[in-house]
């Protein structure tokens, strides 16, 4: 099974102040640990800039100009209380997302059937005219919409189990039928959204809200009993993953108690429908995880299991 890594050297200089949990060393812990032997299989490759036309499937002209205008030349531009932009900034929130559509043409084009994009910053609170909690471009509706457009898919799955609620990604595909949103995040917690009566205007929108100290039995059980089904059901071209490690048991930022096996099943599962819906396509890129050795371990299993090891 070939699996491609995409990665690139922005995603080490955007950075956003002393003691950010949102830290360049989230990268390095990340790919410190895919450069074991037992990766030494992954294709590799290095993320292309994002393309105008790609960004804007997704965002605002208004927003893409705001968003290179404020990249200041040094120091920091501040969006809110959690978000900010350096000079690298910009270039590194393009990358992310042309990792996520370069990820997406390697699965139709038959370089890979999955891959994972090891990018920051992360997406899936971006959303058409917002940056927030870290989050400046949704990599994940920028993917799936190149996916619509660029290679004539038909229906998308998103799953996303980062602890936080993807919001952004939510309220992008909230009115459309051709992308299945599904999304476990503990509640209450930032963004205080994602719950379980929002189900799109199509019904097309899957929120499983967890509670603080939910371990892996908690969430294997979820997923077994709601989101499996619901992507079985929708029978996608692909599947898309917005994959938050944050849910681990050490990570300072959630409540929940998830284990890397845990992230190793899940992803395992989702591979299961992938061979049966999507010809094997599934690309995964990063999202949350700020416990460096939680992230580290979880995300090593996660691309373990889309190496089908």
């Amino acid at each position: 099974m070939s699996t491609l890594l995409i990665t690139h050297p922005s995603s080490l200089l955007h950075e956003m102040g002393e003691g950010h949990p949102e830290c360049p060393e989230r990268i390095q812990a990340v790919m410190d640990h895919l450069g074991a032997e037992d990766f030494a299989p992954l294709l590799r490759e290095i993320a292309p800039g994002v393309t105008l036309e790609a960004m804007l499937r997704v965002h605002s002209v208004r927003y893409v100009k705001a968003l290179e205008d404020c990249a200041p030349r040094e120091g920091y531009f501040e969006i809110d209380a959690d978000t900010c932009m350096n000079s690298s900034t910009w270039s590194a929130a393009q990358h992310a997302a042309g990792g996520a559509t370069s990820a997406v043409d390697a699965v139709f084009q038959g370089r890979a059937e999955k891959a994972f994009v090891a990018m920051r910053p992360p997406g899936h609170h971006a959303g058409q005219e917002s940056a927030m909690g870290f989050c400046f471009l949704n990599n994940v509706a920028i993917a799936a919409r190149h996916a619509i457009v660029g290679h004539g898919v038909e229906r998308v799955a998103i799953v996303d189990f980062d602890v936080h609620h993807g919001n952004g990604t939510q309220e992008i595909f909230y009115s459309d039928r051709q992308v299945l949103y599904c999304s476990s995040h503990e509640m209450p917690l930032f963004p205080g959204t994602g719950r379980p009566e929002d189900t799109g205007h199509f019904n097309q929108i899957c929120n499983v809200a967890m509670q603080a100290g939910d371990d892996g039995t908690v969430m294997r059980e979820a997923f077994r009993d709601i989101i499996l089904p619901r992507v079985h059901d929708f029978a996608p071209d692909l599947i898309l993953v917005s994959a938050g490690f944050d849910a681990h048991k050490h990570d300072p930022l959630g409540n929940l108690a998830l284990e890397p096996d845990d992230f190793y099943w899940m992803t395992g599962k989702l591979g299961d429908l992938a061979h049966r819906h999507c010809h094997d396509r599934m690309v995964s890129v990063l999202e949350g995880g700020y416990d460096l050795e939680g992230l580290a371990q979880s995300a090593g299993a996660h691309v373990r299991a889309l190496m089908g090891r």
